[in-house]
């Protein structure tokens, strides 16, 4: 079967009822059979396991083509069991632009554990080779990256880890499974903030980890999520297994209007910089043409010309779009990043991360044109 047919049939489960939807399952807890100490249904305890999450997975698996997918409460309690999983005095390296949250694990979290890092331009293969030391375990890579759309060569940066025996993790959040495969080029883990784009509609909370192969980090995540307990609810994981039905006709519509939206930007007067690996014109869009299918993503970001106050300025005439933190649902937002990741960020000030929804682009495009009028006119 094709994904799109996957993804709305695959690791459903019948109830009595004979309901055409799997239920949520609330229980917290399952009976034993009558021999008193067997589970014949193959659950215990909702923190180990429970229907609704093993569908879940099921679906998050046959999505990225691995072989097992270990679900959490967040996409940073995902990246922490990762990191948990390297033990005391490990090196990793991490994108220079970064999501500023997987960062602040290490800095805030892990001092402790002398867990260090180096941050690298991950576009630049040699760099990253180069900033290899002998107690590096993991190089952890964003494709995009998040804000300003670095595209890795995900499958050069596997070639120069493997040899050394350091794993590849790669935050597909931005990209999806429906644009890159990460572990299709050799990368051990894909990690999932699954409140975006996999949940889609801005109303769930939730992260996940795929993996290439079974491995003993498989076997400590998996001991990390059921012991540790940072684990999604029954009802976040109906609702992502809900969204996942309909994650392949949402997809090519992101990125329809992210491609229209970001040539419209480009011959703006009151921008200075549109980055999105979509346009001929970026940076990197050679090696997104090769390395992404179905198109380049729903994110983009733009530079306004100026300063914080213009860039503020711009979001404040905006109607269509909201000035909200996150990205993925079928609305489009629009967010200053800088303020938001605070006194240590490296991001632009006059940056603006874009999030485009699925909503006509004739609307997206007109709402750019009629909140950049004023500061044209000062052009």
């Amino acid at each position: 079967m094709k994904l799109a047919t996957q993804l709305i049939h695959h690791g459903n489960f019948e109830d009595q009822a004979g309901s055409i939807m799997p239920p949520i399952v609330l229980s917290s807890t399952f009976e034993r059979g009558d021999d008193e100490l067997s589970h014949p249904k193959g659950y215990v305890y909702s923190r180990l396991g429970s229907p609704n999450r093993t569908a879940l997975e099921s679906k998050l698996t046959v999505l990225e083509n691995g072989v097992d997918t270990v679900t959490f409460a967040s996409g940073l309690a995902a990246a922490m069991a990762v990191f948990q999983s390297l033990g005391a005095d490990a090196h990793v390296l991490l994108p220079d632009d970064i999501y500023f949250g997987v960062r602040a694990i290490i800095e805030k979290l892990y001092t402790q554990w002398r867990l260090s890092f180096s941050l690298v331009n991950m576009a630049d293969v040699a760099a990253v080779e180069a900033a290899i030391l002998p107690n590096t375990k993991l190089i952890w890579v964003e494709s995009p990256s998040n804000p300003q759309l670095k595209i890795t060569d995900i499958e050069a940066i596997v070639g120069i880890a493997k040899p050394k025996n350091i794993l590849v993790a790669c935050d597909n959040t931005w990209a999806t499974p429906y644009f890159t495969r990460p572990l299709d080029l050799g990368a051990d883990i894909t990690m999932h903030s699954t409140t975006k784009y996999l949940g889609g509609h801005s109303d769930l909370l939730g992260g996940s980890l795929t993996f290439k192969e079974k491995s003993p980090t498989l076997e400590f995540t998996r001991a990390f999520q059921m012991i540790g307990g940072a684990v999604p609810s029954p009802f976040d994981c109906w609702l992502l297994c809900r969204s996942l039905a309909t994650f392949a006709a949402r997809m090519p519509l992101h990125a329809t209007n992210a491609l229209g939206l970001a040539r419209f930007l480009e011959q703006q007067p009151a921008i200075e910089k549109v980055m999105y690996p979509g346009l001929e014109s970026d940076l990197h869009h050679v090696l997104a043409k090769k390395q992404m299918v179905n198109g380049f993503g729903g994110m983009l970001s733009i530079n306004v010309k100026g300063g914080q106050d213009e860039a503020l300025q711009l979001v404040s005439k905006l109607k269509l779009f909201r000035h909200a933190t996150s990205l993925g649902g079928v609305e489009s937002l629009i967010e200053h990043r800088n303020s938001i990741e605070g006194p240590s960020s490296l991001t632009p000030k006059n940056l603006l991360r874009i999030s485009v929804g699925i909503e006509d682009l004739e609307d997206i495009i007109e709402d750019f044109k009629q909140a950049m009028i004023e500061q044209v006119k000062r052009i």
